[in-house]
């Protein structure tokens, strides 16, 4: 089969075509998929630039979203059979090979039936951003309705998800964007307010729209010197969470004066330490989004697609930093 293989770290000129052996049933439960799409996410290219989690197991197959249609079953395979149209968010991080590819292994329990009203590449683009934003707004700050949040990054790819999750859970939305196109796109997603970083204090404009206070809860998908400059932007007791790592020398004072409560997101976790429940539980989010996005109540924007052969130049779009919603490669049969 074709793939992208990456044989050492690199710029994305390491991402190279290829041909390799077609992966093969070993469990009971997997699934063999036919690739149609694979979403292209930042990990990726961090993984790409610095090497994957596994070093010691190259060359790597990139790419931890995929959609297609399965291919073969194992013999206790459940809820899925040949023909189904799927999606799902797992492997590419160098243990096992990822979806820049045209077939992948993938255990049942991790994989939830495509959104039918989405085309592939759509839902290729989907599952890391939708688990992303539903963990940390649902079960990190366990968002309620007639709260305020801040969304930093709302015109990207969780960003613009988590927009919708948090206007779905009744709660009001203000979003940090950096243009007017994109103020457009947030607010057509329901965000009650665009704030323009680069040319306003993100967080006096977040104090004025809730009165001085502060908002209930601050998502991070930004990182930097991003996370400890909204400390004082979240009210008193409030929730921060971040998709990054803090800084070793954040300083905490604002935080702890307000009695913040800071979470950290991470939805690679359980592929990284081998959670099956935890995969479980990420599946059963992707089979609760499939059914508010084929009810129309969430969308998945699809900035632009590339060839599986250019995932090179996709990284490099990626990295540039200006994109709307989601990136995916269209894998050819």
């Amino acid at each position: 089969m074709k793939a992208i293989v990456m044989s050492a770290p690199g710029r994305p000129d390491v991402l190279q075509l290829q041909d390799v052996p077609e992966p093969k049933l070993e469990g009971e439960r997997q699934l063999l998929v036919r690739l149609k799409a694979a979403g292209v996410n930042p990990i990726d290219t961090k993984l790409r630039k610095r090497g994957t989690f596994y070093p010691d197991r190259m060359p790597a197959i990139l790419g931890c979203d995929g959609a297609g249609v399965v291919e073969a079953i194992g013999s206790g395979v459940q809820n899925f059979k040949v023909g189904d149209a799927v999606y799902f968010c797992n492997a590419g991080l160098g243990s096992h090979p990822g979806n820049y590819a045209q077939f992948a292994t993938v255990d049942e329990r991790f994989v939830a039936h495509k959104p039918t009203s989405l085309s592939f590449a759509e839902a290729a683009a989907a599952p890391l951003v939708l688990i992303t934003a539903w963990e940390a707004l649902y079960d990190r700050a366990h968002l309620q309705p007639g709260q305020t949040t801040l969304i930093h990054a709302g015109a990207g790819g969780v960003g613009h998800v988590a927009v919708q999750l948090a206007k779905l859970q009744g709660a009001s939305v203000c979003t940090t964007i950096g243009s007017v196109e994109k103020a457009d796109f947030v607010q057509s997603l329901g965000g009650d307010r665009a704030i323009f970083y680069k040319e306003t204090d993100f967080v006096q404009e977040t104090l004025n729209w809730t009165s001085g206070e502060g908002v209930d809860v601050a998502f991070d998908t930004v990182g930097g010197a991003t996370f400890a400059q909204s400390f004082p932007a979240v009210r008193v007791y409030g929730d921060l969470v971040t998709i990054l790592s803090p800084a070793a020398d954040t300083n905490w004072k604002i935080a702890r004066d307000r009695n913040l409560s800071i979470s950290l997101e991470l939805m690679l976790t359980p592929m990284v330490q081998g959670l099956v429940y935890a995969q479980q539980d990420q599946a059963k989010i992707l089979q609760q989004c499939a059914r508010l996005i084929d009810r129309g109540d969430l969308k998945i924007h699809l900035g632009t697609t590339f060839a599986l052969k250019d995932a090179a130049a996709a990284h490099e779009l990626l990295e540039n930093g200006s994109m709307m919603g989601k990136i995916a490669l269209l894998i050819e049969e």
